[in-house]
């Protein structure tokens, strides 16, 4: 496959950013994303430029660090993470626009890299659940109902990559911070801090800068491990029972 590629450049958070054009040949349909653009890397550094600084870690699908905006939606044009995504999906001669997540609360570090320390600011507004010392408890001393489990393995997939802010037309991290607050929440072990949790987590998203909800969906679509719009008005319901009743 022959591509042109154009890819977002930009030296620090400082410094203004652009899109340079680079051209690749006998890139193969079963590449990744990612090993296609290691060998953009490679071309660069023969050649003797600045190679192109992009997130990465895991490329299994897992960790959420491959944050690319692809031809204007977050991952690329199939349901999945960056690194999960393969050439096939594009065609000969095509021309691929590669930018980072565009969000206040995500400053870019350089060319493709954004910070997304402001998610992990929300999860430790979060806190700890509470544990008892002392010695393992019996797997089913705490009975969990299966609904209860379902909804809560379902939302504890989130692997927190971002997509849902960058997809969002408002900059939004509601489809995150309900993800983090619902698997939590439901069960048994998350009780006693439910309503100190949800209040907490939602104060620190809003002092972050993430922009409103307006329930556009664009989150829910983008998210590659099918997070369901549900969970914010799930998490809106903990957010008014916390806030009347201080618990």
């Amino acid at each position: 496959m022959r591509l042109t590629l154009r890819v977002w450049r930009q030296r620090n958070a400082g410094a203004d950013g652009a899109l340079s054009t680079y051209e690749l040949d006998g890139i193969s349909p079963d590449m990744s994303f990612l090993e296609m653009l290691d060998t953009l890397n490679e071309q660069l550094i023969l050649s003797g430029d600045d190679p192109v600084a992009f997130d990465h870690d895991c490329r299994e699908g897992i960790c959420g660090a491959c944050s690319l905006v692809i031809n204007g939606a977050a991952h690329g044009p199939e349901p999945t993470t960056t690194c999960q995504l393969h050439m096939r999906s594009f065609r000969d001669g095509d021309t691929i626009d590669i930018e980072p997540w565009r969000a206040a609360a995500f400053p870019v570090v350089k060319d493709l890299v954004v910070d997304r320390s402001a998610f992990d600011r929300i999860i430790q507004a979060g806190g700890y659940i509470t544990a008892p010392t002392g010695s393992a408890p019996e797997a089913h001393a705490t009975p969990v109902p299966k609904p209860d489990a379902d909804f809560a393995f379902e939302h504890a997939e989130c692997i927190g990559c971002g997509a849902c802010v960058a997809a969002c037309p408002n900059g939004a991290a509601m489809l995150f911070t309900s993800a983090k607050v619902n698997h939590l929440n439901v069960l048994p072990q998350g009780a006693p801090e439910r309503g100190a949790r949800v209040l907490d987590m939602v104060a620190q998203m809003d002092e972050e800068g993430f922009g409103g909800c307006t329930l556009a969906g664009e989150c829910a679509t983008a998210c590659p491990k099918g997070i369901p719009l549900f969970s914010i008005t799930a998490m809106n319901r903990e957010f008014l029972r916390a806030a009347r009743t201080g618990r």
